[in-house]
């Protein structure tokens, strides 16, 4: 396991070759004659992970099969569990999944490639929590291909996933490459076109995909030539009317938490979230969505104070609060419950019965 905490670790070089080590011990203890299954978060920074690891396994001569992980779906899931039992996997690699205890599939050696806050300890993890700069899962897969092939000409899909995890002002020189390479104005347009449809009503993410596994470079993603670029803007055309809506609700506030209500089939909680964060910097912003999936009211977190949120949800936790609860980011996270125990989050925060969601 790649050691976060250790002093010698936070050096950039270090961390690589940590990363390098960890990645090539672990795969060496899968099965040579069966695929890996590659499983990812459908954001830029998951999907970016998956395609440069795809890609480097597809250069060195290995079989894999792809995952993306969507909306209400968590890798540690009896559900994840039923549908990967009996396949023939050589193995599996977590990708921007988080890192929680067990087997995605038992029996199946596993590796969590990850950065934030784990649940839990994993036998093989290249994890990015505690280093300063903190990698993106993108950067930590990136240079966990380069132990497989040459993939220097990929380092543009690290630079997506570490601006869409807000990290482009770090100092990693493969940021810098990229850059310099391809410019920060198409990398940053880039990196929103490849967030756009999983936040739509449908939630596919499998265009923004596709274009990552086969692109030579961003531009191919900017430009809206291919039918997968287009699906990108439609999809954030569509976004971008549904936030517009959204923007509308007034939040309202309760002690130190604001509540910003909406009701759409698009994922715009974070966004509400994020834009309302550098509006009340004194409170915990607290957008919750539930029109996202029925059943569920799905929220996200933020703050401008330095607060630790998961820490302040576990603090309130409804009774069925679970592995879909409070993960992510200590500065940056939200979850999903069911209507009964979202009603009990609220009552617990100090709201009444007029901010509960009902079937």
């Amino acid at each position: 396991m790649l050691a976060a905490q250790s002093p010698e670790a936070r050096r950039p070089e270090s961390v690589c070759e940590a990363a390098r080590e960890t990645f090539l011990t672990a795969i060496q203890t899968f099965d040579p004659d069966r695929p890996i299954l590659l499983l990812g978060h459908n954001d830029a920074d998951g999907l970016c992970s998956v395609a440069v690891l795809a890609r480097a396994f597809e250069r060195s001569g290995r079989a894999v099969r792809l995952r993306i992980a969507g909306r209400g779906e968590n890798a540690w899931s009896e559900a994840m569990r039923a549908e990967l039992r009996g396949q023939e996997l050589g193995g599996i690699i977590a990708c921007d999944l988080g890192q929680a205890e067990g087997d995605i599939a038992p029996g199946v050696p596993q590796l969590v490639i990850d950065h934030h806050v784990p649940r839990g300890a994993a036998a093989w993890a290249v994890s990015g929590h505690g280093l300063q700069p903190e990698p993106s899962t993108s950067l930590l897969a990136f240079w966990c291909a380069g132990a497989l092939a040459e993939v220097d000409d990929l380092v543009w899909l690290a630079a997506l996933g570490l601006i869409g995890d807000m990290a482009e002002h770090a100092s990693f020189p493969e940021l810098a490459a990229a850059r310099s390479r391809h410019g920060v104005t198409r990398l940053r347009t880039a990196t929103s076109l490849i967030n756009a449809p999983r936040r739509t009503a449908r939630g596919d993410a499998s265009p923004a995909l596709t274009l990552l596994l086969t692109a030579k470079g961003p531009e191919e993603i900017t430009d809206g030539r291919r039918p997968e670029a287009r699906a990108l803007l439609d999809a954030k055309a569509e976004v971008a009317a549904a936030l517009q809506a959204g923007r509308r609700s007034a939040p309202k506030i309760r002690g130190e938490v604001a509540l910003i209500r909406a009701d759409s089939p698009c994922q715009i909680h974070p966004l509400l979230a994020q834009q309302w964060r550098n509006r009340l910097r004194g409170q915990i912003v607290m957008a919750a969505n539930a029109g996202f999936r029925p059943g569920f009211v799905h929220f996200a977190v933020r703050s401008a104070a330095p607060r630790d949120l998961i820490a302040f949800l576990a603090e309130h936790a409804p009774p069925g609060a679970d592995e879909n609860y409070g993960s992510g980011h200590r500065a940056a996270t939200g979850g999903a419950l069911r209507l009964l125990d979202w009603n009990a989050l609220i009552r617990r925060l100090g709201f009444d019965e007029t901010d509960e969601v009902h079937a």
